[in-house]
């Protein structure tokens, strides 16, 4: 049985381990205050799940969500998550995050700092630009009729299609976007960052987007 790690039990973490258990898959919870503050979350998600510690969870996991604030990924457990897929959630808001250069500038994308934070790990951007409520509000059964589809973007093509499937599982199509580096497409102000779209409506949505400076 395929293990789900989540590092991050926030909105976004809870309802992807409430995913992961409702398709079978074992769910493993941590975040950065302690396995004893996940127990009602633990509760309600059954047998299959468990809270661990962030190193504890990526060693256990299969497939690892690092679904943190930015100013987190310093402390993640870089030698656990090494040979890893790791899914990133993130997103950039200088007002939380304050002001990076390198994204404000735009010569990387979030996904590639934390690439580059985890070089042995393979990183894939995915889930980043839809509200916590709407990942089981509108999840579907493959084949659904307008079902709404989720970007992946990675630099290992394998890990993306591990993704992908994951996606299915969860109720999602998929749009590969191609490497870490396209992930700007979806980032916060594009034209696919939030709202429902199909697939055809959100690969045209990753096609109009435009860099911030060209706003």
């Amino acid at each position: 049985m395929t293990t789900l790690g989540l590092i991050g039990a926030g909105h976004i973490g809870s309802q992807l381990a409430r995913l992961g258990v409702a398709n079978g898959y074992d769910v493993v919870v941590s975040n950065s205050r302690g396995p004893d503050t996940l127990q009602d979350l633990v509760t309600e998600l059954g047998d299959q799940a468990r809270a661990a510690t962030p190193a504890e969870a990526a060693a256990a996991a299969d497939l690892v969500v690092v679904t943190i604030p930015l100013s987190g990924i310093a402390s993640l457990p870089v030698a656990e998550l090494a040979g890893k897929i790791v899914i990133d959630t993130n997103n950039y808001y200088p007002q939380r995050d304050g002001n990076i250069p390198a994204l404000d500038d735009e010569s990387t994308t979030v996904s590639e700092l934390l690439q580059d934070k985890l070089p042995d790990s393979k990183v894939v951007k995915a889930f980043n630009h839809i509200y916590a409520s709407a990942l089981t509000e509108d999840a579907q059964p493959t084949g659904s009729d307008n079902r709404r589809a989720l970007i992946v973007a990675g630099d290992d093509a394998s890990a993306r299609l591990r993704v992908t499937e994951l996606l299915n599982t969860f109720g999602f199509d998929a749009v590969d976007l191609g490497p870490l580096a396209e992930g700007w497409r979806i980032q916060r102000d594009t034209p696919g960052y939030g709202p429902r779209m199909n697939d055809a409506e959100l690969r045209a949505a990753t096609v109009a987007a435009k860099r911030y400076r060209d706003m």
